[in-house]
């Protein structure tokens, strides 16, 4: 004996939407219903494609008609879903072209340094800058833009509250400092800071950007996993001092990025504090941390070394002044990160042209 379509609704009565405690009948959720003597197919609309009730609904289906129609009835692998399309993520940093991040296996060799005069060495360029302080339990671009005290402004654009970055030598700055005392220890657990830092890069009112610098804390660890999730990285510079113990976490960190879960390309090596140079002596060097040794695991690792940054008095008597070295672009430091950061926009470029367009990284858990 066939089935009814009348039977059919009548039977899919009693399941109920737990969410609307209505049944799918009355909800109009049963569409497309045909009956072929006991074969019987329709599908299931539902309003949201992430709906958690999805495989208990079309199994409550199931047990319903079997239980008024007859186990013979045919409707096992007959139910389909209808859901609307997931709405496409929103574009972080739109007006960003690319996105580099200044990293270190360890701290204290100078990371903050060369990413703040990368940055303005990219700005002397030509290109449109923008720095953002990732260093969230550590932030030294307030101090070093002497603009320790300043706070951003906001403002409000069509509901959405945004955070106008302060721009200081025509570099567009945001940075956990300018929220924060300059005294204060930020005492954070992981979620805390991550959650700052995540407002600063989807509130940021950054624009129209050539580069966006990030100056990522030292080390390995939530924050680095926060920006590429939260970012489309384009590429990351990773900073040493020629050091053996400096070079060990330079490995460490060239693995973090590279690695199968992160996937984010490394530009190259930069060697900091390569050598000294007395003012008075600009041309003696004086090997003080080992020769070249950003040099050799640059070769050894078959990446670029993009630059060697000597250390001279000078460039620590500027970040404590809060005017960067590179300001001046003709001084000996100036020029040395002139050539950096044409050295990294052409690494760029090149990535740019052999690589596919950037994407966020999900890291899912197994």
């Amino acid at each position: 004996m066939s089935v009814k379509k009348e039977q059919v609704l009548q039977a899919l009565k009693r399941v109920v939407h737990p969410e609307s405690r209505k049944n799918i009948v009355e909800l109009g959720m049963v569409e497309n219903l045909s009956v072929e003597g006991k074969e019987v197919r329709f599908a299931l609309k539902f309003s949201r494609p992430n709906d958690p009730f999805i495989a208990s609904i079309k199994k409550s289906c199931v047990s319903a008609i079997e239980s008024q129609l007859g186990e013979d009835v045919k409707i096992r692998g007959n139910i389909g879903t209808n859901v609307p399309e997931r709405p496409k993520a929103k574009e972080v940093l739109p007006g960003v072209k690319n996105i580099i991040a200044v990293a270190s296996g360890k701290g204290g060799v100078g990371k903050s340094t060369v990413a703040v005069n990368l940055a303005v060495g990219l700005k002397h360029q030509g290109y449109k800058v923008g720095l953002l302080d990732a260093d969230v339990y550590g932030p030294s671009v307030p101090k070093m833009f002497d603009m320790e005290g300043a706070r951003p402004n906001g403002k409000t654009e069509d509901g959405t509250e945004w955070i106008v970055p302060i721009e200081k030598h025509g570099i567009k700055l945001l940075s956990v400092g300018f929220f924060v005392k300059p005294e204060d220890a930020l005492v954070w657990r992981g979620p805390m800071a991550t959650s700052a830092l995540k407002q600063l890069i989807s509130q940021g009112d950054w624009g129209e950007l050539d580069y966006l610098v990030l100056d990522m804390p030292p080390g390995t660890g939530d924050v680095h996993l926060t920006l590429v999730q939260e970012l489309p990285v384009t590429g990351a510079i990773i900073v040493s001092t020629p050091q053996e113990v400096a070079l060990a976490d330079v490995i460490k960190g060239i693995s973090m990025f590279t690695g199968d879960k992160i996937n984010v390309p490394v530009l190259g090596l930069v060697e900091n504090m390569a050598w000294f140079t007395p003012e008075e002596l600009p041309d003696h060097k004086y090997y003080i941390f080992g020769r070249e040794g950003c040099k050799q695991l640059a070769e050894k690792l078959g990446v670029e070394l993009l630059g060697q940054i000597p250390i001279v008095q000078g460039i620590c008597e500027s970040g404590d002044q809060g005017v960067p070295v590179a300001v001046d672009k003709e001084s000996t430091m100036g020029r040395a990160f002139g050539e950096l950061a044409k050295k990294v926009a052409a690494a760029t470029e090149k990535r740019n042209k052999e690589m596919g367009p950037t994407k966020k990284v999900e890291i899912t858990q197994k």
